[in-house]
């Protein structure tokens, strides 16, 4: 190493007023900005004016929807009409029966007339308003009020209850204002976001906040993954916009997550993207096409214990607990068992990703599947087909407990349960039909089982790789387990298959 080069003292003086000069002229930057503005008022007026301007554009295209559902009589069989007491509510009731009322009066079960209330977006200025199926549904009379104060009869409904949108029609003499419709995929968590609708029948209110989370699933949308905001969404709310600050539309306003009914901080919009997906086909068809892959899954996402005992390295992909009958999947060849990580070129992370992306292919179309099976990759390739409702929505009814005294019967003792064999009788008590496998018939208090969710009734059908068709079967299966490795299981109910895995902690 060569001798160390040691500055001069010109040089010296010139780095230390370089250094003077940077930490003055920033003190004096500084002292300068909180002199012009010591309160930061002015950021706070250009977020105003951001507020100012997005409400603006988007409130012309915001309409009032009030509905009106006629009384129905009930359609009750013949002998079970239930007759109303003519003087409940008054000092009266208590001397007549509502099994037998007054001589003469006889009401049988009747709905009361109803009105609704919700908002909309125009989104196309044809006359086409954008809102929620559950503001719409069943309604005798849609009215529309807009901005301007103009009204008309709403017509040409179509609803998808599915993602909780529909669709309807105004006829005007002009055209219309039409909002802009975004992209909410580029919706990120803390974006500002403005609600506008008629809350409590209070018009065009607008609220403000932020999204706070992405992905959520709730049971009014079957098949949509929510935005979460904390811009405030009350009852009147549903079918409004959520606006960005570029004034796009970028969701629907849809519910609430109150105990009091009002708002509490926590509103749920549909992501603008489902809606132009659904929209355009309930406006040509009055319908929604699905594609259907025809596997179900248990688990949103898969859990460590579950990508271990499935030979996996990461938790990326989602485990199929059953392949359905005569559906694509099983002309395709899937197992269960089988891991999904991608298709059509695109990840999967979860359950309701994979379901948002195969709903939107079109049907008909082949596409290329990657899964993980045994711990290594395999290729498969599925044709999609409509989906079938009636089985994606099967639920979940765990039969009574099945257990005779001529049955086969085994005491699960390190697993906290016990099962018995499949008998004809069992079969039929749990609706379970082409089935094989051992019933569960009695779950521990607070055992593995019971931690994992199992229940009496429910089928043990596999052990590992094994499958079991009697109580034996299943005790020798079980010795080549171990609970500190983790037993999986695979569990039937009449909903279908799904993977637990029972481990000691």
């Amino acid at each position: 190493m060569g001798a160390p080069i040691i500055p001069t003292r010109q040089q010296q003086l010139i780095v230390w007023s370089v250094m003077i000069a940077m930490v003055l002229g920033g003190t004096l930057w500084q002292t300068r900005t909180w002199a012009e503005d010591p309160n930061g008022v002015e950021k706070a007026k250009s977020l105003s004016r951001a507020f100012r301007a997005a409400a603006k554009e988007v409130l012309p295209t915001v309409v009032k929807i009030t509905t009106v559902t006629k009384p129905r009589v009930l359609d009750v069989p013949k002998g079970r009409r239930q007759r109303e007491n003519p003087f409940r509510g008054t000092p009266f009731e208590d001397f007549f029966n509502d099994e037998q009322p007054f001589p003469g009066f006889r009401f049988y079960n009747r709905t009361p007339q109803r009105e609704g209330l919700g908002s909309g977006v125009i989104i196309d200025r044809s006359g086409i308003i954008l809102t929620n199926n559950h503001v719409v549904e069943g309604a005798d009379e849609v009215l529309v009020e807009l901005a301007d104060g103009r009204q008309f009869k709403g017509t040409e409904i179509k609803t998808d209850d599915q993602s909780d949108l529909a669709v309807l029609r105004i006829k005007a003499d002009s055209s219309l204002p039409a909002a802009k419709l975004g992209d909410s995929e580029v919706l990120d968590i803390g974006d500002w976001v403005l609600a506008i609708g008629n809350p409590f029948g209070l018009e065009h209110t607008v609220s403000a906040g932020i999204i706070s989370a992405k992905g959520r699933t709730l049971p009014s949308g079957k098949r949509t993954n929510f935005l979460q905001t904390d811009a405030a969404i009350n009852p009147g709310n549903s079918g409004g916009p959520l606006v960005n600050l570029d004034g796009e539309v970028v969701g629907i306003n849809t519910a609430i997550a109150s105990e009091s009914g009002g708002y509490q901080g926590v509103g749920f919009a549909i992501p603008i993207n489902l809606a132009k997906w659904v929209a355009p086909q309930l406006i040509k068809s009055g319908s929604v096409q699905r594609a259907w892959l025809g596997v179900k899954i248990e688990q949103d996402e898969l859990d460590s214990k579950l990508a271990r005992k499935f030979g996996m390295d990461s938790r990326k992909g989602v485990l199929v607990d059953e392949v359905l009958p005569d559906s694509p999947a099983a002309v395709a060849g899937f197992q269960p068992g089988d891991i999904i990580v991608s298709l059509g070129g695109q990840a999967i992370g979860s359950r309701h990703q994979l379901q948002e992306i195969v709903e939107r292919l079109p049907v008909g179309s082949k596409q290329q599947v990657q899964v993980v099976r045994d711990g290594k990759p395999l290729a498969l390739s599925v044709v999609l087909k409509p989906i079938r409702l009636d089985v994606e929505t099967a639920a979940a009814q765990p039969g009574s407990r099945p257990e005779s005294e001529d049955s086969a019967a085994f005491a699960a003792e390190g697993l906290g349960l016990h099962v018995i064999d499949l008998s004809e009788q069992a079969a039929q008590r749990l609706g379970i039909k082409e089935a094989s496998g051992v019933v569960i018939s009695y779950v521990a208090d607070g055992g593995l089982a019971a931690a994992a969710g199992l229940r009496e009734g429910m089928l043990i059908v596999r052990v590992g790789k094994k499958s079991v068709k009697s109580v034996a079967e299943f005790k020798s299966a079980l010795k080549g387990e171990s609970l500190k490795e983790g037993i999986l299981l695979l569990i039937r109910t009449k909903a279908g298959n799904r993977f637990v895995v029972l481990q000691e902690s």
